[in-house]
């Protein structure tokens, strides 16, 4: 144990007179992510926000020919403009930026509406223009609420009940609360997370291992004569003890960053203060080892730092696979994902964000998992650190 200590006390003063390392673990790994999903998820709240209160804005061609459905647009708050163009340019128009949605009354338009015919109007748009794509949502809505109206209003000439037309009504009732609904947002809180607790130890790991086989100070330190676990067990857990802060840092920004979201303007709220994000450390916390000892393992095959870089910074993508097939499979937490690292830490977490109770039994099997496969980890790099290739 003492040269455990040992070791743990000189890969943390080693990496401590490097600024580029604790600027990576403690700086740049930590508060990225929540500085980058705070602004993804501010964009996100102001365009939906903003699409709750947005007058549509509909450029017409050929008006004139519906002059009823265009005081029914109006009324209902919709911006119109008579387009210079006509309906052979709209699409050229709506192609080129210069107008957003057009709409097109035919010919046929009056002689069919007073007919009582079905009328047939254009809605020209961009569904890949992600500014115009809510106003041609919007329309489409005014448009198919005027032709409703219509539609009653025939009925009543014809003395027929509108309600014939109407056997069915559905009033949808929404159970989820206002944080389970704030979840579809920053749901994705929980990959940054896991992501800070990789970032945290990525150059303590390579440090450890190739720096110091790149300083050439690898070799007088394996002739030392203390244990191979002493000494791989110092390393690690000083990449661990780097991770941790980059966790706890990590967290500490998300509590700001979700203070200052305005997510209470889509009827959302977060409760992820500090009580949770002490859950969420606790959660965590048992990741952590495993990540310290991957990395370390995965870097004591590398020859040099940039080598090391290469193949190391691809475990970064440890739990990008698991939460991206939690996210495309909608699961939920349940005793048999438990046994999967990075995935059990996601739905927890996910759990948490969601207002739901966790069941200590899966809080328990998946910190026993993942400390599992981080003794394994372990043994397997230690074994490594035994062999006569690490001298060369």
């Amino acid at each position: 144990m003492r040269a455990l200590w040992t070791v743990f006390r000189k890969e943390l003063l080693e990496n401590a007179r490097d600024r580029r390392t604790l600027f990576s673990a403690l700086v740049f790994g930590p508060l990225l992510g929540p500085l980058l999903f705070g602004v993804m998820v501010s964009r996100i709240v102001a365009e939906n926000a903003g699409g709750l209160r947005h007058d549509v804005a509909l450029a017409v061609v050929h008006g004139e020919r519906a002059p009823d459905l265009l005081a029914y647009l109006t009324s209902a708050g919709a911006r119109l403009w008579r387009a210079p163009f006509g309906a052979r340019g709209a699409r050229d128009a709506v192609v080129r930026g210069l107008a957003g949605v057009v709409l097109i009354v035919p010919r046929d338009y009056p002689q069919r509406f007073s007919h009582g015919e079905p009328a047939r109007v254009l809605l020209v748009a961009d569904s890949a223009d992600n500014a115009t794509r809510r106003d041609a949502a919007r329309a489409g809505a005014l448009l198919q609420s005027y032709a409703s109206n219509i539609a009653q209003r025939r009925l009543q000439v014809r003395g027929v009940d509108p309600l014939v037309a109407a056997p069915v009504t559905v009033d949808a009732i929404d159970v989820a609360s206002a944080s389970g609904r704030a979840v579809s947002l920053i749901g994705l809180m929980t990959y940054f997370v896991l992501f800070a607790v990789l970032m945290g130890g990525l150059y303590f790991a390579i440090d450890a291992t190739a720096g110091e086989r790149e300083r050439g100070s690898l070799e007088p330190l394996l002739m030392v004569p203390i244990a191979r676990g002493a000494l791989v067990g110092g390393k690690i857990l000083a990449t661990c003890a780097a991770m941790a802060a980059s966790l706890a840092i990590c967290l500490a920004a998300f509590l700001g960053v979700l203070h200052l979201l305005p997510l209470e303007r889509l009827g959302m709220r977060s409760d992820f203060g500090p009580l949770m994000a002490l859950e969420f450390f606790a959660i965590c916390t048992p990741f952590v080892p495993l990540g310290a000892a991957l990395m370390t393992f995965v870097a004591s095959f590398t020859r040099s730092y940039r080598e090391a870089q290469s193949y190391v910074a691809a475990v970064l993508l440890v739990p990008t696979l698991p939460i991206a097939f939690a996210s495309i499979y909608s699961l939920r937490a349940s005793p048999a994902w438990m046994f999967v690292p990075s995935l059990s830490q996601h739905l927890l977490m996910t759990n948490l964000l969601e207002g739901r109770p966790i069941a200590a039994i899966d809080a328990l099997v998946s910190a026993a998992s993942s400390v599992l496969v981080a003794l394994v980890l372990f043994g397997f790099t230690q074994r490594q650190w035994r062999r006569e290739a690490m001298l060369g």
